[in-house]
């Protein structure tokens, strides 16, 4: 039997080059990779091209991922973490 704890997440730790770790709300999360997309219509990973909308490209990332390359020697992680035992 699976335990629903498992898929319940907290908050997210975002990784950046040459930025200090941020911890984010999957809101935050998914507005931080909007934002991101957002930008990036005519390039997106083959996975995203799917999706009609920057809402549903974020969630589906969010999800499904957990690293993104923003570009040369650029790049975004998250990690879900759990704030409480």
């Amino acid at each position: 039997m699976r335990d629903s704890i498992m898929f319940q997440e907290d908050a997210y730790v975002v990784l950046e080059p040459n930025q200090p770790e941020q911890l984010l709300t999957p809101d935050e999360l998914v507005e931080k990779l909007k934002a991101i997309l957002s930008q990036r219509q005519d390039d997106l990973p083959r996975d995203l091209q799917k999706f009609t909308s920057v809402e549903e490209q974020a969630k589906y990332l969010m999800e499904t991922s957990c690293e993104l390359d923003v570009g040369p020697g650029n790049y975004l992680q998250w990690y879900v973490v759990r704030l409480e035992k």
